[in-house]
């Protein structure tokens, strides 16, 4: 029997054009985030088990895989209670985790202001489906330090930033706090952080499941009244800034603050969303999710996360991050035209010296910024219609005789 030659479920290669557009999409990223003042840093890509499961990342951490003990004995294996109990590492879920333990190892290098980037692979153990994988790419920037709203305007003026320079229009900011949602449940009676938490969960389902069916878990877990609680959600669900002013329910601080946010952030659609959770367990503050009209789901999010470091480094330390959903953009974003015509490729017949066409090769590396060679084929219009889809812009024919690329004409694959 043949073995599989396929990737992992839920996991994938990359083609080299893809490659180029994902290269080309986190090089505008990080291009911007640098010159907004941020600095890179690199976390393994495995945490202590127990700081994965410490009950900061939501459902995520049902979703992490975990790396088995080295040395494990057969009586290990019969008597583990639970499945984590025979793992002390796990691949991580999300970011923000290992950089809290980054910051809280590091902090007596780093500036008492730390504005850091973070570009890399995550993985979850998620039912594979279209836009959800196993393994994906999050560019997450984070200012630890900044107690102040400074924090929020300078993530969300970066973020607007990274997506302009991809091209990509016409988003919109949506954001709450977590302290709105905590009275919201308040005015439903449930001020238990346990059962908060729980709630959390559930009304986080809402694009999912509807009004309805969050009411109905709602009931069912935390005995509330279902019919009195999707009457609320779905006012909740179109509510803005100037409904929702006023309600006896609302947290007018926490509401002066996001207004404040509104205020110092001219030319960002920043739109009032009180139903916003985001699904980590670990915010305690502002949250937002970028939203496009055209699109079902969110292009990024993030939040304000105080108490997480404090958990690592014994001393609370504020905190805020926005993480920009990398391959739902990357189908979004393709190659500029002006890099796919200096991409060139010189069509060598067969017999063409191999030293000659080094040459050759060399010399037009001196006016072009990439360069291939490829043998002449019986069907032509198959290879150029390749050359195009790997990014390639011109291409130029050279034979046995052919001492020079002077005078030798470039034309356009397309």
């Amino acid at each position: 029997m043949a073995t599989t030659v396929t990737a992992p479920r839920g996991m994938r290669d990359h083609l080299p054009a893809d490659k180029a557009r994902r290269e080309h999409v986190l090089g505008v990223i990080r291009g911007v985030y640098t010159r907004h003042g941020f600095d890179e840093i690199e976390t393994p890509v495995v945490e202590d088990a127990a700081r994965l499961h410490s009950g900061l990342g939501g459902d995520n951490e049902k979703l992490a895989f975990a790396v088995m003990r080295r040395g494990l004995t057969t009586d290990d294996l019969r008597t583990a209670e639970a499945p984590l109990d025979l793992a002390d590492l796990g691949l991580r879920f999300d970011l923000t985790v290992p950089l809290a333990r980054f910051y809280a190892s590091h902090r007596a290098e780093l500036p008492s202001v730390f504005r850091a980037v973070q570009i890399a692979p995550v993985w979850r153990a998620e039912r594979p489906q279209k836009g959800r994988y196993r393994q994906f790419v999050q560019c997450d920037i984070d200012i630890l330090g900044e107690p102040g709203q400074l924090a929020e305007i300078e993530l969300v003026r970066a973020t607007t930033a990274a997506l302009d320079a991809l091209g990509i229009t016409g988003t919109s900011i949506r954001i709450n706090d977590r302290r709105i949602l905590l009275a919201l449940l308040a005015s439903w009676g449930v001020t238990d952080q346990a059962a908060a938490d729980r709630a959390l969960i559930t009304v986080d389902k809402l694009d999912k499941i509807g009004a309805e069916g969050v009411a109905a878990e709602l009931g069912e877990t935390l005995d509330l009244d279902a019919a009195t609680t999707a009457d609320t959600i779905r006012a909740l669900e179109h509510a803005d800034w100037e409904s929702v002013r006023g309600a006896d329910w609302l947290d007018t601080d926490a509401f002066a603050d996001l207004e404040r946010l509104r205020t110092a952030l001219p030319g960002v659609d920043l739109r009032f969303d009180p139903t916003l959770v985001r699904g980590m367990g670990y915010y305690t503050g502002t949250i937002f999710e970028v939203a496009h009209p055209d699109f079902g789901y969110s292009l990024g999010g993030g939040g304000r996360y105080d108490g997480m470091i404090g958990r690592f480094l014994g001393q609370d330390v504020p905190a805020v991050g926005f993480s920009l959903g990398f391959e739902r953009l990357v189908d979004l974003v393709t190659l500029p035209t002006s890099e796919a015509v200096d991409a060139v490729v010189l069509v060598h017949d067969k017999d063409v010296d191999p030293v000659r066409l080094a040459a050759l090769k060399t010399e037009a590396l001196a006016t072009h910024h990439r360069v291939r060679l490829e043998k002449r084929t019986k069907n032509m219009k198959n290879l150029l219609a390749g050359l195009v889809e790997q990014g390639f812009g011109a291409f130029a024919t050279v034979g046995a005789d052919t001492e020079t690329l002077e005078g030798v004409e470039f034309r356009p694959l397309v």
